[in-house]
């Protein structure tokens, strides 16, 4: 046991898991890298109220030596080949300050949140394996890849160049070749037969290395995608509605997301200058219960599976809006969701200032698990607003 994994085995931890669907090549690997090495940079620690810590100390330390080589030498990380990849990081919050805000800290649900990042060899979807050995590692990276509670799906954006003016080309064979692999699994990878209850509700279309459209923006990279591929992109849907229950709680189409790891230029690797890196937090943490008060007021959902839809959505809103004492002490199992969704409804109405203040209110308390998550929510908010980021409405 590391020591991190240690320390972890103290605090109250929740678990959030992202999995990233994506071509070889299509930028996987390079992402990760970015997303945690930025996190280890001076400029970040000394501004954040956490750190984004490795559990496993030698795949944190390849992620940063990858990202120092494209800071430092413009040498871009190898493609993950052959194994599936976990990587899991823990959001550790600084210690408070003061004794009483250690005191007020301890009443929270819990202390820290663990994401686990879900990486796999882009050729599995792409062609067969070269083993049994390597058809069965690819069956159980599958089965756990289908366990997370959002998943991204890249689109090359390297691809999009390559082939510009026909597109839909190169988007019928992603969404293809991830379709048919799903449905050539399909019977080993449900549970006995039967639909699965915990799986990804949340699919977001995502374009990596977006730096290389600087004029396109989210809603064009949606536009673009709903003009090319919206055949396609329905006929996934359909497809992850045939493993899941309550195939109504699902988004797959709906939302879009701009990713670019790093500026890349002839000789140099910009690394500070990313986009939407930042909102993969927040996409992992807080959108699933955006999401699930959005379903929650659309459908009749019955009362035992809200707790079941979207990991630690009960704990995360009891921390990030605040709930009344008389909340925070109804039990599990269903009832404490069924009773505070219309309260989380309406703080979702009442947008960014009431976040805002809830946020200042924290810091001001020293009460940094709230004002993590309130970061995480605004900031789903200002990816929006910077067209980097579309939700959906439904």
């Amino acid at each position: 046991m590391s020591i991190v994994t240690a320390m972890a085995a103290k605090l109250r931890v929740r678990e959030q898991n992202i999995a990233v669907f994506g071509g070889s090549g299509s930028g996987k690997t390079v992402l990760v890298s970015s997303f945690y090495g930025a996190a280890q940079e001076q400029a970040f620690l000394k501004e954040s109220l956490f750190h984004l810590v490795a559990e496993d100390t030698g795949k944190g330390n390849h992620l940063r030596q990858n990202y120092l080589g494209m800071k430092n030498s413009a040498q871009a990380p190898e493609a993950t080949r052959f194994a599936a990849t976990q990587y899991s990081f823990m959001l550790q919050l600084k210690d408070p300050a003061d004794a009483k805000a250690a005191k007020a800290a301890r009443a929270r649900p819990f202390d820290a949140l663990r994401l686990v990042w879900h990486d796999y060899p882009g050729e599995w979807f792409e062609q067969e394996t070269s083993s049994d050995e390597e058809a069965g590692r690819r069956l159980d990276a599958f089965r756990t890849l289908l366990r997370s509670d959002v998943a991204l799906v890249l689109v090359d954006g390297q691809k999009l160049v390559d082939y510009a003016g026909e597109e839909e080309k190169y988007l019928k064979s992603m969404l293809g070749n991830l379709r048919d692999g799903l449905l050539r699994f399909k019977n080993d990878l449900l549970d006995d037969g039967e639909l699965l209850t915990e799986f990804p509700r949340i699919w977001i279309l995502a374009l990596s290395k977006a730096d290389l459209h600087p004029d396109l923006d989210v809603y064009g990279f949606q536009d673009l995608l709903v003009e090319k591929a919206a055949g396609d992109i329905s006929s996934l849907h359909d497809v992850l509605k045939g493993f899941v229950n309550l195939p109504e709680a699902m988004s797959m189409g709906e939302d879009f997301l701009l990713l670019s790891s790093a500026k890349f230029e002839p000789g140099r690797i910009e690394v500070t200058e990313r986009k939407g890196v930042d909102l993969l937090l927040p996409v992992g943490c807080v959108l699933p219960l955006d999401r699930l008060v959005q379903w929650g007021r659309r459908l009749d959902i019955p009362r035992k599976m809200l707790d079941r839809l979207v990991d630690n959505a009960d704990d995360i809103a009891r921390v990030l809006y605040g709930l009344a004492p008389w909340m925070i002490k109804v039990p599990k199992f269903g009832k404490f969701l069924a009773i505070a969704l219309p309260y989380v409804a309406r703080a979702i109405k009442q947008g960014s200032p009431m976040l805002k203040e809830i946020n200042d209110k924290a810091w001001a308390n020293h009460d940094y698990l709230t004002a993590v998550l309130t970061r995480f929510r605004l900031d789903l908010d200002r990816g929006v607003k910077e067209n980097l980021l579309v939700k959906s409405t439904k």
